[in-house]
């Protein structure tokens, strides 16, 4: 764990791509009101993704992972939600776009692989009725041909004997199986955005790796973009070309996956990275849990959302912590953005953190 990266010349600005973005995340807030006030979900959020690129986000529960990807998909119900800023899917605005819009861009252009398949697959329908229904929805094609459609995709993602098993229902799946089949309902529009909601949570280890195989090997057919939405900073390892780290609704830090494995600049992330149990090095090392609980998003902390648990808030110079909320500013590696008042935070995570937290 000793690999370094280029620094960037602090007077030149990182370039961006001149291929346009599938999808453009701009200052997005999601806010819910509530008896007890206004929970905060989201705040401020900006992030893209290229076709054929995968984006990993991670953060605690309670993040605003699933709230904000939710929002991509136009799921929040507008009478209960607040979402300002703009969400651009294919050039296409999501935000306030009318339900045909919706329609047109769900499970055609943007297609949600769910957290946990046994609520999201409808248990009274089978498998292959549920795909069929989603393929029909958006191609003008015989009952016939969508169950054909339907028995190639449950082949493609790994089901045995799908001609048969396409008449089964969800119950009749087991964990991993379920997932597959959503993987299939997800795919069998060929969307280019395929956004999954902690994909493996609940399954198996084996389980897990195919699954995470198999998307990347559809993503590598269809040349579609990943947002991939967990918890877990293994996964991110094995699938994320670049992450971004939620915390407290905001992101807190962002850049490729190797600039955050190896050289994160946001003491959250470090507090990620020291809580992963390192299955290949000393079995005797401790996790180390981030201190304190998430916050309240009825009641966010003033000032840097993370101070109540931060241990290095008394490196940075008066109560800036507590009360100025950082910028999303450039870190020390080209195209690297951080949320914090640490001027030195690089080499603060060189000299105290790395052999704690990476060995």
């Amino acid at each position: 764990m000793t690999e370094t990266l280029e620094r960037t010349d602090p007077k030149t600005e990182p370039q961006g791509s001149a291929d346009e973005p599938f999808l453009v995340v701009e200052n997005l807030t999601v806010q819910f009101p509530t008896y007890d006030g206004l929970v905060q979900a989201v705040t401020d959020l900006s992030y893209s993704v290229k076709l054929g690129q995968t984006l990993g986000i991670v953060g605690e529960s309670g993040s605003g992972k699933s709230v904000s990807s939710m929002a991509v998909l136009g799921l929040h119900d507008v009478k209960r939600s607040r979402m300002t800023g703009s969400i651009r899917v294919g050039g296409t605005e999501v935000i306030g776009a009318n339900d045909q819009v919706m329609r047109k861009i769900r499970g055609n252009d943007v297609a949600m692989i769910f957290q946990d398949p046994l609520t999201s697959l409808h248990p009274f329908y089978t498998i292959g009725s549920q795909i069929v229904e989603a393929y029909r929805l958006h191609n003008d094609v015989s009952k016939r041909a969508a169950k054909n459609r339907a028995v190639e995709m449950l082949e493609r993602v790994g089901i045995p004997q799908p001609d048969r098993r396409v008449d089964d229902y969800p119950h009749q799946f087991s964990g991993g199986m379920r997932q597959r089949a959503m993987i299939a309902m997800s795919l069998v529009n060929n969307p280019k955005l395929l956004i999954a909601d902690e994909p493996t949570t609940a399954l198996d280890v084996t389980v897990q790796a195919q699954i995470l195989d198999l998307i990347q090997d559809l993503q590598r057919e269809y040349g579609s973009a990943v947002v991939m939405i967990t918890h877990d900073l293994g996964v991110i390892a094995e699938i994320s070309d670049e992450v971004l780290v939620m915390y407290a609704g905001r992101c807190v830090e962002r850049g490729t996956t190797k600039q955050i494995l190896l050289h994160p600049e946001m003491p959250y992330t470090w507090g990620l990275l020291g809580s992963i149990a390192d299955v290949v090095g000393d079995p005797e090392k401790p996790l180390i849990p981030i201190p304190g609980t998430p916050p309240s998003l009825l009641n966010p902390p003033t000032g840097c959302a993370f101070h109540p648990r931060c241990p290095h808030r008394d490196k940075v110079e008066g109560n800036r912590c507590v009360t100025d909320l950082p910028d999303l500013r450039r870190g020390s590696y080209e195209g690297h953005l951080m949320r914090c008042h640490l001027s030195n935070a690089d080499a603060v995570f060189e000299s105290e953190v790395r052999a704690e937290v990476l060995g």
